[in-house]
């Protein structure tokens, strides 16, 4: 049996504030661990005022400062309605990979304004600094010192299932409307996900269709339902989604733009964390269960739950990588997994 949207479904609204301007965006609110949604944080941008002038008016602003650097676009046909998404068999996708120039990309969106059933083209995740250089001059958070990856993200009306995002991200509608709907990290058994290798956009997604699930495929997406929140963004609007949360973004209007900001909590040279799961599938996984919960006691005694009493019987210059790991020892550590792995 399939439902009906799932937003007539979700009954909690995402946190939201709209007494916070750019000079109160502190480190600490940055690390909520609770989604939160900053009303108007963006609203002094001049990329935000030209959007709510009209979708001309934005474009014509970004290809101010356009590089004319090459980006890879998704383009679906008019019958995927806008969802970024596998072939119905899960063996390609629903969409085409295309590279063009940036400005050639948003006049294609430009000319689909105004179809009641347009074609999508998605240009997601692409650097401001590169691509767009000199706009950060205009419009940007004071968010230098974290060290974040700013990307842009502009298309006609899309939608990207639910997954996560390691880094913590901050995003900022500049133009059209997004819809966001959240799960906490823990709902990971109940949205039914995806390849890992294979993916429509690099991350592991839900493959719960939101507009229509199947609810007789996919019984315990219910569960994940009751802990759902969900919010819709107006230009200037910005929302915190803290690391792991699970994400699915809906882009409402003819013509989008989002800006968002990925940092992390920890030194770049500690390497992500997906590496590991993908090593511990390798090596681990398929161990007989015997072995595996005796890894899993090691893991618990050296990762997730170690006691500095367990290495108090080393001494500080002989415990190597027990200590805090540093940039030295990070070093060390890939050194030695290279070896390995040859």
């Amino acid at each position: 049996m399939t439902g009906q949207h799932v937003l007539h479904e979700i009954d909690q609204a995402i946190a939201e504030r709209d007494d916070v301007t750019v000079a109160d965006l502190s480190d600490e609110l940055l690390a909520s661990n609770e989604p939160l949604v900053l009303r108007g944080l963006a609203s002094s941008w001049p990329a935000v005022r030209h959007g709510l002038e009209s979708a001309d008016a934005i474009i014509d602003y970004l290809q101010v400062f356009d590089s004319d650097n090459v980006v890879t676009a998704l383009y679906a046909p008019p019958e995927a309605a806008g969802r970024i998404f596998y072939a119905e068999d899960m063996t390609d996708f629903n969409f085409e990979y295309r590279r063009m120039a940036l400005k050639d990309a948003v006049q294609q969106v430009r000319s689909h304004l105004d179809q009641p059933n347009p074609p999508s083209l998605y240009i997601g995740s692409t650097n401001v600094d590169h691509w767009l250089p000199g706009f950060r001059d205009e419009n940007d958070f004071p968010i230098r010192h974290l060290g974040p990856l700013v990307s842009i993200w502009i298309g006609n009306q899309s939608r990207v299932s639910a997954h996560y995002d390691f880094p913590s991200n901050i995003a900022c509608v500049v133009a059209g409307q997004r819809r966001v709907i959240l799960f906490p990290p823990e709902q990971l058994k109940n949205l039914y996900v995806g390849p890992l290798e294979f993916t429509p956009a690099g991350q592991p997604i839900s493959l719960v269709d939101f507009h229509e699930p199947d609810y007789e495929r996919f019984p315990k997406f219910r569960e994940a339902v009751k802990t759902a929140q969900m919010a819709v963004l107006e230009p200037g609007d910005a929302i915190i989604v803290p690391s792991m949360w699970w994400h699915h973004m809906e882009a409402l209007a003819e013509f989008n733009v989002l800006v968002n900001y990925w940092w992390r909590d920890t030194p770049s040279y500690m390497g992500p964390p997906l590496s590991v799961l993908q090593h511990a599938l390798l090596g681990l996984r398929d161990l007989p269960e015997a072995q595996r919960k005796q890894w899993q006691e090691l893991f618990d005694y050296y990762v997730f739950n170690p006691d500095p009493e367990n290495f108090e019987h080393i001494p500080d210059v002989a415990r190597g990588v027990l200590n805090p790991i540093d940039e030295p020892t990070a070093r060390q550590i890939r050194k030695m997994l290279r070896d390995k792995l040859l």
